[in-house]
C-alpha cells in the first residue's frame, strides 16, 4: 500500500517543488516506485523534472475537476521509478469551478484510491495558500512534510498552517499526521537560523527532520537542466543532503556510503574533470 505524502506551506520560495523532486528522485534511485503529483499552478515540479508544460495533453486540472481518470494522466519522467501527474496554469480555476460541489474536498482522495497501491510513495506538491487545491492534497494524504525556512516570518505561518491541519484532522482526516517539519535554505553560521529551530523542537518534538537542506548552487541549478540535482551534480552538497533526508524518511542511519556508485546518475561533467 502506497504512503501518500504532501508537502505543504502556504508560505511560497520555501522549497516544496525542490524537495518533491528531489527526494522523489532518490528514492526512486534506491527502487521505490514514486508518483509525483503537482497540484501547484505554476507546476515547477512538472518543469523540474524536464517535462515541458506545453506538452501535456492531461494534468491536474483534468483529474480533479472529474474529466479523466488519473491513470490516464500520469506520465513516466526519464529519472528511474519516477512517475508524474503534472500541472498546466489551468489548475488555477479548479477554485471557482469546484466552489460550488458539495464533494470539492475529496476530488484528488477519490483518485489517488484507484492508483495509490501501484507506488511505494506518492508526493503531493501543493501550491502556496491554504485554498480547495491545498486542501485537497491534506484530505488525500497520509502524512504532510512541512518546509519552512529559519526565519522569525517563517514561525507564523507553520502557526497558521498547524491551525488548518487540525481542522482538517478533526473534520475530514483523522488519520493525519505530520511526517516532519524540514528547514530548507538552512544557515547553520546564523543565530537566528538556529533559535529558530530550536523554538520549532519546543513545540514540535520529534517532528523536525536532523537533515537540514543547505543553500546550495546546484540545487538552483538543476530545474533549469530538467534534472534533479542528484543526476545533475551527485557529489554536491544539495544533492548529499536530500539523500540524507531520504535515509531518514527510511527509517536508516543518517550517514553517506564512503564511496559512490555513480552508475545511475547523470553528473555534471564539469565538476567530475576537478
Amino acid at each position: 500500500m502506497g504512503k501518500i505524502i504532501a508537502v505543504a506551506n502556504q508560505k511560497g520560495g520555501v522549497g516544496k517543488s525542490t524537495t518533491v523532486v528531489n527526494l522523489s528522485a532518490y528514492l526512486g534511485s534506491r527502487g521505490k516506485k514514486v508518483l509525483c503529483v503537482d497540484s501547484d499552478p505554476q507546476g515547477n515540479t512538472t518543469t523540474g523534472f524536464g517535462i515541458k508544460k506545453k506538452s501535456v495533453s492531461a494534468s491536474t486540472y483534468d483529474v480533479i475537476t472529474g474529466k479523466i481518470r488519473i491513470q490516464d494522466a500520469i506520465i513516466d519522467t526519464e529519472f528511474e521509478n519516477v512517475a508524474i501527474l503534472p500541472a498546466t496554469e489551468d489548475l488555477a480555476g479548479c477554485e471557482i469551478e469546484l466552489a460550488n460541489n458539495e464533494n470539492r474536498l475529496n476530488r484528488l482522495k477519490m483518485q489517488l484510491l484507484t492508483c495509490k497501491d501501484d507506488y511505494d510513495y506518492v508526493f503531493i506538491d501543493c501550491p502556496p495558500a491554504l485554498g480547495t487545491i491545498t486542501l485537497n492534497g491534506l484530505v488525500a494524504c497520509n502524512t504532510i512534510i512541512i518546509p519552512m525556512l529559519a526565519e522569525f516570518y517563517a514561525l507564523e505561518g507553520l502557526s497558521q498552517l498547524v491551525n488548518t491541519f487540525k481542522i482538517v484532522k478533526s473534520n475530514y482526516n483523522p488519520a493525519l499526521e505530520i511526517e516532519g517539519i524540514l528547514f530548507t535554505m538552512f544557515d547553520g553560521r546564523l543565530n537566528i537560523a538556529n533559535d529558530v529551530v530550536e523554538e520549532v523542537k519546543k513545540y514540535f518534538p520529534d517532528k523536525v527532520f536532523e537533515t537540514k537542506i543547505p543553500r546550495n548552487v546546484r540545487i538552483s541549478e538543476a530545474p533549469s537542466y530538467g534534472k534533479p540535482v542528484l543526476y545533475y551534480d551527485r557529489t554536491s552538497k544539495g544533492a548529499e543532503s536530500y539523500e540524507l533526508l531520504g535515509h531518514e524518511l527510511l527509517g536508516e542511519p543518517l550517514e553517506l556510503p564512503k564511496k559512490k556508485r555513480r552508475g545511475i546518475f547523470t553528473f555534471n561533467k564539469k565538476k567530475k574533470e576537478e
